[in-house]
C-alpha cells in the first residue's frame, strides 16, 4: 500500500496514513469541472478519486466525470442540496465508503459553484472523515474575467452585503447578497488560487487580478492558466492548508480550533458569521444555506422532442441575465450526436461527444443497452434521445425561461418535412484529428 493510500489518518495516526484532499472551489462556470477533467486525465501513476456536488437535481458535472474515458479510482456524487449542512452526512457517509472500498493516493472534493470552501474543508479536520483524511489544500479557480469585473479599480475586495434602497436602507430581499460577496469568500478559504480563462486577459489586467487576490489572502499561491490546465505539482499534494497562518499570526493544524471557531476562515476583523448568515455555527440548524444566502435557483428542463438548430442557437446567444450558469445535453434536430452544453454568462459552448444509441445499428443498440443497462429510459419514439437541462440563476424566472426553451422545439411540420433544419449550418462535422466538434455560441 502506498503512502496516503487506504485508512489510517486521526488520533493515534500518522499523516504518512492519512489520504490528502484538495476542496476546489469557484464561482458557477469559473472551470472546476474542466480542472478535475484535467487532473483525472493527467494523473499519471496516481490514483484519484472525485466527489462532487451540484446545484441541481441532476448532477451533470457527476455525469461528465464518470464517464469510461477518465481514469478516476472512484466518482462520488451528491446533489441538489449544501454539502456543509443538508448533505453533511451524505459527505460523510461517501467519503469513509470511498475510503473503505477503494484504493486511492488523493481525494478531490468539488462543492457546486455556490458553495464556500472552509465548511467544507473543516469536514476533513474534525469530523469523521478525519480518521482517514488529512487536508491538503483548498484550490480556488476564478473566472478571472468575471473576477476583474466585479472587482477591477479596487485596492482590497469588499462584501456589499444586503442589497440596499436610495436610502441605504436594505431592501425587503435582505437575505440576498450579490454573488461577488461569494467570490471574496472563496479567495479569502484559499491555499491557492488559479487565475483561469487568463488568455482573455491582458498582461495588466492579469497583474490586477493578482493583487486583488493577495489582497485578500496574503502570501497565496497563484497560478494563471487557460483551460484550468494547471501543473498538478502545483494543486496536488502542495501540504499548505494546515500550515496556513490565522490573522493572529498563529500556525493552524489539524487539532487547531473547532468548527464553531471557524479558526481557518477568519481574515482580518470582519465576524464569519454574521457576513455569511451563518446564526449558529455549521453545526447548528440556522446555517444559511448559500443558495438562500446569494439568492441562487436552479430548475431542471427535460423534453423528448427535439430542438430546431437555429431557433436553439438564437436563444442561447440571449440569455437573460439572470441565468448565471446552464449545462447539460441538448437533442437537436437533425443530428445524431449527443451534445453536451455547458453556459457560464456570456460564454456558451456546445460539444458532440458522440452518438446517441438510438443512431446505431440494431444489433449495437442491443449489446450497449444490454452492459449498460439503459433499457429502463427508452422512449417508444426517440430511443435514448432527450435533452436534460439544469439552469442555475439569480432573481430567475423559471417560466419564461421554460417557455423560450419550448419555442425551440420542432414542430409536426418541421419533423415531417425537415423545413429549416440544417445541423450542417449549426453544427461542424467531426475530424479525425478532432475527438468532438465544439461550436461557440458566444
Amino acid at each position: 500500500m502506498t503512502p496516503g493510500r487506504g485508512l489510517g489518518g486521526g488520533p493515534g495516526s500518522s499523516d504518512d496514513d492519512a489520504i490528502p484532499v484538495t476542496v476546489l472551489s469557484g464561482s458557477l462556470g469559473a472551470g472546476k469541472t474542466t480542472l478535475v477533467n484535467h487532473l483525472l486525465s493527467n494523473a499519471g501513476e496516481r490514483d484519484i478519486a472525485v466527489l462532487v456536488n451540484d446545484v441541481g437535481a441532476v448532477n451533470v458535472d457527476y455525469d461528465l466525470l464518470s464517464s469510461d474515458d477518465l481514469p478516476a479510482v472512484g466518482v462520488a456524487e451528491l446533489s441538489n442540496g449544501c454539502i456543509c449542512c443538508e448533505l453533511r452526512d451524505d459527505l460523510e457517509r461517501a467519503v469513509v465508503q470511498l475510503a473503505d472500498g477503494k484504493e486511492f493516493d488523493h481525494l478531490v472534493v468539488e462543492p457546486s459553484g455556490i458553495s464556500e470552501p472552509g465548511p467544507v474543508a473543516r469536514q476533513f479536520i474534525n469530523g469523521p472523515a478525519a480518521a482517514r483524511y488529512r487536508m491538503d489544500a483548498v484550490v480556488t479557480v476564478l473566472d478571472t474575467p468575471q473576477f476583474l469585473d466585479a472587482f477591477a479599480g479596487e485596492g482590497t475586495p469588499e462584501r456589499r452585503g444586503a442589497p440596499t434602497d436610495a436610502a441605504g436602507d436594505e431592501t425587503a430581499d435582505e437575505a440576498a447578497r450579490p454573488l461577488s460577496d461569494l467570490l471574496v469568500e472563496q479567495v479569502e478559504d484559499a491555499d491557492v488560487v488559479l487565475l483561469n480563462k487568463a488568455d482573455l486577459c491582458d498582461e495588466a489586467a492579469l497583474a490586477e487580478a493578482e493583487d486583488l487576490v493577495r489582497a485578500l489572502r496574503p502570501g497565496v499561491e497563484t497560478v494563471r492558466t487557460e483551460h484550468s490546465a494547471a501543473p498538478l505539482e502545483r494543486v496536488l499534494d502542495v501540504d499548505l492548508y494546515e500550515h496556513r497562518d490565522d490573522p493572529d499570526g498563529d500556525t493552524v493544524g489539524a487539532d487547531a480550533g473547532s468548527d464553531d471557531q471557524h479558526t481557518h476562515d477568519d481574515h482580518g476583523d470582519h465576524d464569519h458569521d454574521d457576513r455569511h448568515g451563518h446564526g449558529e455555527g455549521h453545526d447548528g440548524h440556522d446555517h444559511a444555506h448559500p443558495d438562500e444566502v446569494y439568492g441562487v435557483t436552479s430548475f431542471v428542463y427535460r423534453e423528448r422532442r427535439p430542438f430546431h438548430p437555429e431557433r436553439l442557437a438564437a436563444v442561447l446567444r440571449d440569455l437573460p441575465a439572470s441565468v448565471v450558469r446552464s449545462k447539460g445535453t441538448l437533442h437537436v434536430a437533425g443530428s445524431d450526436q449527443r451534445l453536451n452544453y455547458s453556459q457560464a454568462g456570456p460564454s456558451v459552448r456546445v460539444e458532440a461527444v458522440g452518438p446517441w444509441v438510438d443512431a446505431m445499428s440494431e444489433a449495437d443498440q442491443e449489446l450497449y443497452r444490454a452492459n449498460r443497462g439503459d433499457g429502463a429510459d427508452w422512449h417508444d419514439e426517440w430511443g435514448d434521445r432527450h435533452t436534460e437541462l439544469v439552469v442555475i440563476g439569480v432573481d430567475l424566472d423559471e417560466t419564461a425561461v421554460r417557455a423560450r426553451l419550448d419555442d425551440c422545439l420542432c414542430t409536426d411540420a418541421e419533423l415531417e418535412d425537415g423545413t429549416g433544419v440544417d445541423p450542417a449550418e449549426w453544427l461542424p462535422e467531426r475530424t479525425d484529428e478532432e475527438e468532438a466538434a465544439v461550436v461557440s455560441l458566444a
